[in-house]
């Protein structure tokens, strides 16, 4: 009897320790399962989002308050579209601009949203009037050496 209560115990505390695990990754992984805030999708037209991925994060103050639901090419206007997932909770002007930052000299790309003064706001499906695409550090280093070498 005693050894049967133990292997509950011991088996209580295993499946409590895999339940942890499990929504610890949920929630470092980002997957969102737990929340319960609603999302609206903003989009985003860039000459060049060279490096941003999916699930990047949309920044404002330096603060996450959204993420990069996706990216792709408009084969008309070359360009790359972003969608970008905000909170309802965050409502931008419609003069806000997005534009593909980097972390730190080498680090992860992120949009950072500088909100505007207009007293509109942006709907749900609207695109940003203004953006900024990313900076290119080989681009500048590469122009860098390479003028430096007709001198």
């Amino acid at each position: 009897m005693a050894k049967l209560k133990l292997e509950f115990f011991v088996g209580l505390f295993v499946l409590a320790g895999v339940c942890a695990i499990s929504y610890m990754a949920i929630r470092m992984g980002d997957i969102g399962l737990f929340e319960q805030q609603g999302y609206y999708e903003l989009e985003g037209r860039f000459d060049s989002v060279s490096g941003l991925k999916e699930g990047a994060a949309v920044e404002m103050s330096g603060v996450k308050v959204g993420r990069v639901k996706s990216i792709a090419f408009d084969a008309e206007r070359f360009q790359a579209v972003v969608i970008m997932e905000i909170p309802d909770s965050v409502q931008l002007s419609t003069d806000s601009v997005a534009s593909v930052r980097t972390s730190g000299i080498i680090g992860d790309k992120y949009i950072k949203v500088s909100i505007g003064g207009e007293e509109d706001v942006l709907q749900p499906g609207d695109q940003f009037e203004q953006t900024e695409s990313s900076l290119d550090i080989e681009e500048l280093i590469s122009r860098f050496v390479f003028s430096s070498e007709k001198e």
